[in-house]
């Protein structure tokens, strides 16, 4: 599977669908995406092959870890993240693939700061501070 920045200049290819998808509702999400939540899907690092050239944005993250952003320099999107909470994986936000409905959120997290319209019904676990449902 590829995905892309909006200007196409970096491109990243995995091997297929992963059950891994994520919806993360942290604020730092919703500023990073510019929307009410974040997405992605996590592949190990060995399985991700990444073309062209990226710049780089790390954050601290609610949970103590750091949050690294790695986005096309010239048109801003990002392209893929990487944190301490998971170091062996790598999350590609899924509206970046050529076939953006090839999966779908099996995680919510970050829920106490869900907005309350929002729902990710094909998540089958959903984690709030202090909560695990």
């Amino acid at each position: 599977m590829k995905a892309s920045c909006q200007c196409g200049q970096l491109r990243v290819e995995v091997p297929g669908p992963t059950i891994a998808v994520v919806a993360c509702h942290c604020l730092a999400c919703q500023k990073r995406s510019g929307s009410p939540f974040g997405e992605a899907a996590y592949y190990p690092h060995d399985q991700v092959q990444i073309e062209g050239r990226s710049s780089q944005f790390t954050r601290a993250t609610d949970a103590g870890g750091t949050f690294d952003q790695f986005f096309c320099p010239d048109c801003g999107s990002t392209m893929f993240m990487r944190g301490t909470k998971n170091p062996d994986f790598t999350g590609i936000p899924i509206g970046l693939f050529d076939d953006p409905h090839a999966m779908r959120p099996v995680r919510s997290v970050w829920e106490e700061h869900r907005h309350p319209w929002v729902e990710i019904p094909t998540a089958t676990q959903h984690f709030a501070r202090g909560r695990v449902d």
